[in-house]
C-alpha cells in the first residue's frame, strides 16, 4: 500500500500533467526564451565552468536547446543527463541510475538522437569516449572534474515558510540520488568543493505552486531543497540560504 507521501506526489504530478497539457507551444517558447535570458546574465552562470544542463522534452517544460547552444558557445564544459541500468551491489539501489556525461562540441549536441520522449540522448556506444563525472572514465575526486552548476527540470516547484525552494520530480529520484553518490565521492576522495554546487530549477509559471492552493509540494527528507528557481517571467528565484546571494 502506498504512503501517505506517495500518493500526494502522485495527485500533484497528475494535477500539474493536466494543467501542463493546456500551456499552448507558443507560450513554452516565449518562457523559454524569458528564462534563457536571464541565465545568460545570471552570475552563478556567467563564473561557472562546468554545468549540467537537462535536454528538455519537447513540450511542457522550459526548453533548453538555447541555454546548451550558448554555454558551448562560451567555452564551458556542458554535461547532460544519461541514465543507464545499474550495477550497483548496495541494498536499495535502483535498477537505473543517471550520470552526467560530457559533450564534446556543438556537432556532438547537434548529432544526438531523440529517445521515445523525443528528449536528445547519448547514444550508449559513445558512452565509454566521454568523460563523466561519477563513473571510471570520469570522476577522480578532484576539483578539476567537479561541477559548479546544475540546472534541473521538474513537475511543480514551491517555497516553504522558510524560504527554501522544494521541486516534485517525476518520480524516478534520479537527481537526488545522483547528488548523494556525488557528494559521497567528494568527501571519500577528501576533495571539499572549491566553491559550492548550485541546484537551480528551471520552471514554467504554471509549474509554481501558489500559496493559495491547499496542495503544497510534498518532501521527503531524500528529496534536495534548490538554491533558487529561475521562472518564466525571467524572474530569478532565490532560496534563503542560496550560495548565490551570500555576501
Amino acid at each position: 500500500m502506498a504512503s501517505t507521501l506517495t500518493v500526494a506526489k502522485q495527485q500533484l504530478r497528475a494535477l500539474m500533467k493536466q494543467t501542463l497539457s493546456n500551456v499552448a507551444p507558443e507560450s513554452v517558447n516565449a518562457q523559454s526564451r524569458q528564462v534563457f535570458e536571464a541565465l545568460k546574465n545570471f552570475q552563478p552562470y556567467k563564473e561557472a565552468n562546468r554545468i549540467s544542463v537537462y535536454l528538455s522534452m519537447p513540450a511542457a517544460e522550459i526548453q533548453t536547446d538555447a541555454i546548451v547552444r550558448h554555454a558551448l558557445a562560451s567555452g564551458k564544459q556542458v554535461y547532460v543527463p544519461y541514465l543507464y541500468k545499474s550495477s550497483l551491489e548496495i541494498p536499495g539501489a535502483p535498477t537505473r541510475v543517471m550520470d552526467m556525461v560530457h559533450l564534446e562540441s556543438l556537432h556532438d549536441y547537434e548529432n544526438l538522437k531523440p529517445d521515445r520522449w523525443g528528449i536528445p540522448s547519448i547514444d550508449p556506444d559513445t558512452v565509454h569516449q566521454r568523460q563523466r563525472i561519477l563513473e571510471p572514465t570520469g570522476f577522480g575526486g578532484s576539483v578539476q572534474t567537479a561541477l559548479d552548476l546544475i540546472v534541473v527540470p521538474g513537475v511543480a516547484f514551491d517555497f516553504d515558510d522558510a524560504g527554501h525552494v522544494r521541486r516534485l520530480g517525476h518520480g524516478k529520484g534520479f537527481y537526488d540520488y545522483f547528488l548523494n553518490r556525488y557528494f559521497s565521492r567528494m568527501e571519500i576522495h577528501d576533495h571539499p568543493q572549491h566553491k559550492p554546487l548550485l541546484l537551480y530549477g528551471l520552471a514554467l509559471n504554471e509549474q509554481i505552486i501558489p500559496p493559495s492552493w491547499e496542495q503544497p509540494v510534498p518532501t521527503a527528507s531524500h528529496d534536495r531543497p534548490l538554491h533558487g528557481l529561475i521562472i518564466g517571467s525571467g524572474e530569478v528565484k532565490n532560496s534563503t540560504d542560496s550560495p548565490a546571494i551570500q555576501k
